[in-house]
């Protein structure tokens, strides 16, 4: 038995759960956001918690199993609280700032970069170095968030370039003088 997916999901109070066959649709404090489990796995709701159940005990089944609760809970967590990526510049000259649907990368190209912010994100920009992601859909924040990293990944030596608050960056020594 999967051990993730047999621990219940506890509804926090403010959000609802709707379950229509395999189409889930939660709504809380923060917003809506639905979802397709797989057809094979049943979801009940009793007494504020969430329980998925897999049809067998076969190798296909076992493997999805803690997936498809990590989704559901990741819907019921994101219409409660919602989800948050920070990102920090490190380098000279490195500066983003917010314009309009857009957010404009000045990170040591010739010209700025502009990445378009998807419907559903908030993205805000503080000291010009430090942008924070937030939105209730994990898959989008986290997605829009390495796709702003990839515009200038940090790199071994000097550590410049874009990076996660948390990220730790392996440094190398680079050429020394004889």
């Amino acid at each position: 038995m999967s051990r993730i997916g047999a621990k219940p999901i506890a509804l926090p109070e403010g959000v609802t759960l709707d379950i229509d066959g395999s189409n889930l649709v939660a709504k809380g404090p923060k917003g809506s956001l639905s979802l397709q489990v797989h057809p094979d796995f049943k979801v009940e709701q009793e007494d504020g918690t969430v329980t998925i159940l897999r049809p067998s005990d076969s190798k296909a089944h076992r493997m999805l199993h803690g997936t498809v609760r990590a989704h559901v809970e990741n819907i019921v967590q994101g219409v409660y609280q919602g989800f948050k990526k920070q990102l920090k510049m490190v380098g000279v000259g490195y500066r983003a700032q917010k314009k309009g649907n857009a957010l404009v990368i000045s990170a040591g190209y010739s010209e700025p970069k502009e990445v378009e912010i998807p419907e559903g994100l908030d993205v805000e920009v503080e000291k010009n170095t430090n942008i924070t992601i937030s939105g209730i859909d994990k898959h989008l924040v986290g997605e829009f968030a390495a796709r702003v990293r990839s515009v200038r990944k940090p790199e071994p030596y000097q550590g410049k370039g874009i990076r996660y608050i948390d990220e730790h960056v392996r440094r190398k020594e680079g050429k020394t003088a004889k």
